[in-house]
């Protein structure tokens, strides 16, 4: 085996055992004091999910959603948000300083390229992206060389603790604890959830009453809630990119071949967008 070479800014620690990751001299396996080791895939990603904290052979979301997501969201139907989401960024982000930023339930990326290409202070973030799907990460890995993508559970975050200032959580689940335990003193959360009418024409053909989502973000535990952001504006999708976002939605399942067909037989469909945008600091204990 060859000699461990402690490399600085490495943040990742044992999804096994939770000792610091130390990486060989040859850049592609990183280990821990207990011998536990792990190898960068060959698209660049690192896989911290162990097999024994897998409930299902390939946990996440499958080809098929994630064939759907990015049909949809490469058509550009999700970008001001994105924008939007930059933009918070760079006004919490003081100008020339370096700093580490999570995207939390990733995905293949689209967010993580969005806030690289949008931020105006992009060269001083260091991008980092974390998912539990495998295909997902190997894709952004691919799209992204300059980031870092790993494969590992929002419940077990494979990351030191308080190493980054940003933590980026768009539509995803996460562990109050966790975000807590990476995030620095004073480090922000910024999340993105449904506004109240988000995607309502498209839950008409599936409800028969369709209700608005909650508009207040749930304040994790251990934050402060600073600011909020209500984005809102109107898409038309074509017939297969409708059927696209249907699929990459969690009421996908309420709909039957019956509404899916309706759906996707229909001339046009002008479908509201709804986000909402908050902006979290960790308190200060």
């Amino acid at each position: 085996m060859q000699p461990l070479l402690i490399e600085p800014n490495i943040p990742y620690v044992c999804p096994v055992c939770s000792e610091p990751l130390v990486s060989q001299q040859s850049g592609r396996t990183y280990s821990c004091l207990n011998l536990h080791s792990f190898d960068r895939a060959k698209e660049g990603y690192l896989n911290l999910f162990p097999v024994q904290f897998k409930h299902s052979k390939e946990p996440g979301d499958n080809k098929q959603m994630m064939v759907a997501r990015r049909l949809f969201l490469e058509h550009g139907f999700y970008e001001p948000m994105a924008q939007a989401v930059a933009m918070m960024i760079d006004i919490n982000h003081s100008p020339d300083k370096n700093i580490q930023l999570l995207d939390l339930g990733c995905g293949e990326g689209y967010y993580s390229r969005k806030i690289a290409h949008f931020c105006k202070q992009s060269e001083h973030i260091n991008l980092h992206g974390i998912d539990i799907a495998k295909f997902a990460i190997a894709a952004a890995a691919k799209k992204q060389v300059n980031a870092k993508f790993v494969v590992a559970s929002a419940n077990r975050l494979p990351y030191l603790d308080e190493y980054f200032d940003f933590v980026v959580r768009l539509f995803a689940p996460s562990d109050d604890a966790e975000l807590n335990r990476i995030l620095k003193t004073s480090g922000y959360l910024l999340t993105v959830t449904p506004g109240p009418r988000h995607l309502w024409q498209l839950k008409e053909y599936i409800y028969d009453e369709v209700k608005e989502h909650a508009s207040e973000s749930l304040v994790p535990k251990g934050f402060e809630q600073l600011t909020t952001q209500r984005i809102s504006y109107k898409i038309v999708p074509e017939s297969e990119q409708r059927m696209a976002l249907l699929q990459m939605t969690p009421f996908a399942w309420q709909a039957n071949e019956n509404v899916q067909k309706t759906i996707n037989d229909l001339e046009s469909l002008e479908i509201e967008t709804d986000f909402i945008l908050t902006l979290f600091v960790k308190a200060m204990t």
